[in-house]
C-alpha cells in the first residue's frame, strides 16, 4: 500500500474523515488516523490493516496487553499508549452507556 502522503487527497483518512464524518471511514481508515504515522516499510493503514486482521477486529483488540500488539512490526510505545487509550476510552462508555439503561 503506498504510503498515505501519495495517496490523493480525498483518499487520505484524515481528509476523509473531516470532509465527509467519521462514519463513512472503514475501520482500517478509523486505526490509521489514531496511529497517525507508519514506518519506513509500512504505511499506517498498513499497520492499522495488520493490526485489525491479526486481531479479529477491535473486539478483538480490546483487552489485549502491550505483549501482543509488541508482535507487530512498528508498534512502539506512542503508537501502543494511543491505542489503549482508545481502547479504554471506548471501554468506558460502553460500561457507561450499560449504566445509564441499568443493565449493569
Amino acid at each position: 500500500m503506498p504510503k498515505i502522503k501519495d495517496l490523493p487527497l480525498e483518499e487520505r483518512p484524515r481528509e476523509k474523515l473531516l470532509e465527509h464524518g467519521a462514519e463513512g471511514l472503514s475501520d482500517t481508515e478509523l486505526l490509521a488516523i489514531i496511529l497517525r504515522t507508519g514506518t519506513r516499510d509500512k504505511s499506517a493503514l498498513d499497520l492499522a490493516d495488520e493490526l485489525l486482521s491479526k486481531f479479529g477486529g477491535f473486539k478483538g483488540m480490546s483487552g489485549r496487553d502491550f505483549e501482543d500488539f509488541k508482535m507487530i512490526g512498528g508498534l512502539r510505545d506512542a503508537k501502543l499508549a494511543s491505542i489503549s487509550a482508545t481502547l479504554e476510552i471506548s471501554r468506558r462508555i460502553v460500561r457507561q452507556v450499560l449504566k445509564d439503561y441499568h443493565i449493569i
